[in-house]
Formats: structure tokens, sequence, C-alpha cells
């Protein structure tokens, strides 16, 4: 952090030997956020908006360095805006509180109070402490390993509490505190878990945060969740599960039933690197799957999921908390604090069977989903639900030796992320079957990349499909594909100059790609223009649905209907009356106009 003894890359204002003279507001109360790690720190970003709008405080940041995980730190602090303080430079400024949630980096020659706040669902995981290891100094004897944050090791210094403020979300910690440390026993506080509370407040806003994933109504959202290290769910101890449930998601779940999406661990990002996360999983995001973001959108993809297949981490326990059906696809004890109730939630936990079919496992654990256990997790997660802001607040303006402001302490609400439907540019096999009716309506289900033939391929089973064919996406990794697609799909602007119209491009593939039946330009979330190598050209364009929404259903998927119907010798005529696209147990009701 610091060049040199001389601290020649020290700030200067709003702290330094001559800050007064340079500084608009000088008497503020000083509130430092130190930060060890992009895992740590979003759980002080949860908590910093209790200081908003009080011109009595300022906020500073600094970084201990003591994390390995040291990658994307830099990055978060300037995005906070925060001054940032050099680690030394902080240790030498007094503060009037310092706020941390992790330990490491010699807390306790900060110069002020201090408040240790956990950074995930409590105290769970065990972990060596960086001087003395699994063994003892003196006889070498094998011990214990403590569990990190709630043992003598981390919360001690010179037989001394390290911290002014120990902050509990759940009265159980506190027990177990007393029972391993009982000389920090005095500093702790029942505070509840600001991170539970925001996704508590933002419940309401689940259907906005499954738009804005791009999963349909009828359309269940599959959240894989992993904790960091080798013996996590993407972690490559043991079986190394994730490398071969990937590809098995895409091939065994339809893609217009299930929405695919991952919540990684920071750690992972920034210990790997987000462009190497992106390399491994290329190819099961180019078949739908969803990356949310570790700092800004993993609670909102919580919120929105529908099943969870998680591990051992912190974000598969606040998935059951919430009444989310969760499988566990990892589940080591061995590093868990054995009384912990994350350590009690994987003993009881259903486990996902990797090598049985995982759609069965899938409805299984939501139509079977024990509403016991996820009262048992919620009811461990937080002291005061709903309540942390208040306490957290009161807690801290203690330390600070102010009075609170009048204004009701606020948490953050969650933002509404950006739209990301899926974009799938990996071959698709469609399994289609006519049914009749009117307006006429064709079953339309689709696997991303499979593997194999799907099951309910053309003469398989009762649920067997009358016709299958292959969509293939122009712009895909692919090429050699587009020789003998059935149907060719690109995604563009209809005023992309780069493609030119719609009915150009059109024409184009098809005398390009001569097995080729059938093009399609997707223009808009909810229609297309399709000419078939025999016929004139068509839009297809969504009704909007009863509630006056446009359908969310792919536009590809009207593309293969159409497709399907006249492979089978049908008209277009026929059509004028509109066509009817179900996709598993949704309806879509879709215009047919030639031109």
């Amino acid at each position: 952090m610091v060049t040199g003894e001389s601290g020649a890359d020290w700030i200067r204002v709003p702290v330094g030997e001559d800050a007064g003279r340079w500084t608009t507001r000088s008497r503020c109360r000083r509130v430092l956020a130190v930060v060890h790690n992009v895992t740590a720190a979003t759980r002080l970003l949860d908590v910093l908006p209790l200081f908003h709008d009080d011109p009595r405080v300022q906020l500073l940041a600094t970084c201990t360095g003591s994390s390995p995980f040291q990658s994307g730190v830099p990055e978060l602090l300037a995005e906070a805006g925060l001054p940032v303080l050099p680690w030394r430079q902080a240790l030498a400024t007094p503060v009037d509180l310092a706020l941390a949630a992790s330990y490491g980096g010699q807390l306790e020659r900060l110069r002020g109070k201090l408040a240790v706040l956990s950074h995930g669902i409590g105290y769970n995981k065990k972990l060596a402490t960086p001087d003395t290891g699994h063994r003892t100094p003196d006889t070498g004897r094998p011990v214990p390993v403590p569990t990190f944050g709630l043992a003598p090791e981390w919360l001690l210094h010179e037989g001394r509490p390290v911290a002014d403020a120990t902050v509990l979300s759940h009265p159980e910690q506190l027990d177990r505190l007393r029972a391993v440390c009982p000389q920090a026993a005095p500093t702790a506080v029942l505070a509840g878990d600001p991170c539970f509370d925001r996704l508590l407040a933002a419940g309401p806003e689940r259907d906005r945060f499954r738009r804005a994933l791009g999963v349909a109504p009828g359309q269940r959202l599959v959240l894989l969740t992993s904790t960091w290290n080798p013996h996590s769910l993407f972690g490559d101890a043991g079986d190394d599960t994730l490398p071969a449930l990937l590809p098995r998601l895409a091939t065994e779940l339809p893609a217009d039933e299930y929405r695919v999406a991952a919540v990684l661990h920071p750690n992972i990002w920034h210990g790997h690197g987000p462009g190497q996360i992106h390399a491994w999983l290329a190819r099961a995001r180019r078949a739908g799957l969803a990356l949310a973001d570790p700092l800004q959108e993993w609670r909102q993809a919580l919120l929105a999921a529908d099943v969870v297949l998680g591990d051992h981490g912190s974000v598969t326990y606040y998935a059951a908390a919430l009444g989310t059906p969760t499988l566990l696809a990892a589940a080591p004890l061995d590093g868990l604090d054995p009384a912990s109730p994350v350590a009690e939630f994987v003993r009881a936990a259903p486990r996902l069977r990797p090598y049985e079919p995982l759609r069965r496992q899938l409805d299984r654990a939501v139509s079977c989903h024990d509403p016991a256990r996820a009262a048992r997790a919620r009811e461990r997660t937080s002291s005061a639900p709903g309540q942390a802001a208040a306490l957290l607040r009161r807690t801290a303006y203690r330390l600070l030796g102010l009075e609170e402001p009048a204004a009701p302490a606020r948490l953050a609400p969650l933002p509404l992320p950006p739209y990301a439907p899926p974009r799938r540019t990996v071959p698709l096999r469609v399994l289609t079957r006519l049914l009749g009716g009117a307006p006429p309506e064709v079953s339309v289900v689709r696997y991303a990349d499979p593997a194999y033939e799907p099951e309910g391929g053309p003469g398989q089973g009762p649920d067997a499909a009358d016709a299958a064919h292959t969509a293939v996406a122009e712009d895909g990794w692919e090429p050699e594909a587009r020789t003998w697609a059935d149907v060719l799909l690109r995604r563009a602007d209809p005023d992309d100059p780069r493609l030119g119209p719609p009915a150009v491009w059109t024409a184009q593939m098809l005398a390009r790609y001569p097995s080729c039946a059938l093009a399609a330009s997707v223009t808009g979330p909810d229609r297309c223009v399709v000419r078939p190598r025999s016929g004139p050209l068509v839009r297809l364009r969504a009704a909007p649905g009863p509630d006056g929404w446009p359908d969310p259903c792919d536009p590809a998927v009207y593309a293969s209907a159409l497709h399907a119907w006249l492979s089978e010798g049908k008209t277009l005529a026929e059509l004028r009356g509109g066509l009817t696209v179900r996709t598993g147990a949704s309806v879509h009701r879709v215009h047919v106009t030639e031109e």
C-alpha cells in the first residue's frame, strides 16, 4: 500500500497532518470502513447507508492488504467514491469508529473504536490462524482448528478483546462465543442480519427481478450457487461435479421451461479473474447460463430463483431461509463448526444425485419442499428480522458518542438489474408436435446444445414429438452447423446497416445455405421476420398477454413453430387467424402476417 516510510502516497484531505487547512467540514466524526477483500466489502456496503444524510460524519476507507484476495478491491473502493487511506496511514490516523467485516491486518492497532461484523451467515467456517496454523508452538501437538471470527485466536490480542463491539446476527452465536471466548462476550451486540433484511425488503420485487433475468411466466429459474475453496460446487476436489453438471443442465432441461443462472463467490471471481471465469463458462453461457454479478446482482438472482443447487456457502443457506427449495451438489462438513446453523443445514438438506436425471430431481425438490426445514433456517438467520438497520445504527452512534439522526435508519433497497434475457447461440435441437385446434396449435420443446438426442424425440416414448429439427444462430461459434441447419437465426436491430433489412438478410441466408428450410431474423423481444424457402416473407408478432405485458417467449420459438407447420405440408393461408405456440405449460398467441 505505502511505497516507503515517508508515506509519500498518504492522502492529505480530509485527513493528514495539514488537513485542517484544506477541508471544508473539519469537525466531522470519522468512520473508517476497513476492507479486507471484496467479499467483506459487500457487508460494509450494506451498512454504510446508515450514515447517509448526516453531515456530522466523514466516511473513509482503507484496505488491510492482509487477505490473499486483493483483486477487485481498488475498483470497488474507487466506485464507492470515498477517500482511501493506505493501510499504514489508517493505522496512524485517529478515527472515531472503524467498521470491519473480517479479521486480519492488525486491527488492534487502529486508533479508535472498532466494530466487527460477520460477512455471511454468522460464523461457520473453520480456518487455521495465520500465525501458528494447526499446531501449538510449545508442544507441537495438533489442536482443533478454530471457527473463523468466533475464537480467541481472532477475538483477542494479548488477552483483551480486539473489538469494542462484536456484532452478532443471532443468539446461537452468542452462546458459542460465551463457550469459546468468554473474555469477548461483553462486547457482543445482537443486531440481526442487514443482508437478510435487504432480501426480505425486496421480496415484493421478485417478479421484476425474474423479468430482468428473462424468466418467463411458467419457467423455473434454477440457480447454481458456489462458495470458494476446492470442496465447493465450483471446486475441483472430490468428484469435480460442475464440469459434467453444466452440459447436462442444457441437455436435460427444456430451454423454454427452465432458465439457469449462477452466483459465484467473489473469491472465485477475483481469485481466478473474471476473464478466466468467463472463459471456463463460455459454452455454458452460449447455451443460456446467466452469471449474476457477485456484488450487485446476486441477491436479486436469489430472490428470483425457484430452486437452488448449492453447497455449504452462505448463499445456499440464505436461499433455504427464504423458503426456496435447495439441493446440495457439494456438502463437505469437515470445514464447518459442527455447532453452526450451516452445519446443521448441510447435515439435513437433500442432496443432488449427479448421475440421475436432473429434471426429475429438480421437480421433486420443488414438489417435496419441506417448509419446516425452511422455517428452521429462517429462524436461525437473524435475531431481529427487519430491524438490523435500527440496531446497527444505534450501536454505531453509541460508539461515536453522537445522538442518532431523527429519521428512521434505512438500508439501501436492492436495485433492479439490467434486462438480460437468455441469448443462446449454440445449436438448438427442437422437438415439435402439431396439436390442431383453432387457431392451429404447435408444441415446441427446445434443448440448447444437447450432447445426445433429448428424451421425447421423434418416436421416443409416449410423449414423443412428431418431428425434430435443428436451429442454428448465424453468429454462433459453430460455423459448420450452418451447413446442416433447418432453421437459421439472427438477432439484430431491423435497421442495423451491417446486416441490411431482415428481408435481405433472410434471402441471403437461404441462398448461401441450400439445406436451410427457413431463415428468421429476431427484430425485437416479441417479433421476428421469417422467410421460408418456398413462400413469401412472413412477420410473426406475439399478441400481448392477459396482463397486457408483451409475450416473454423467445421469438425464435415462433419461427420453429412455423417451420414445423410448413414441414407438415400445411399452408400460410391456414394461419391467417393466428398461430398458438405451446412451450411446456405456457401458451403464446402469435399474429402471422404475409408480406
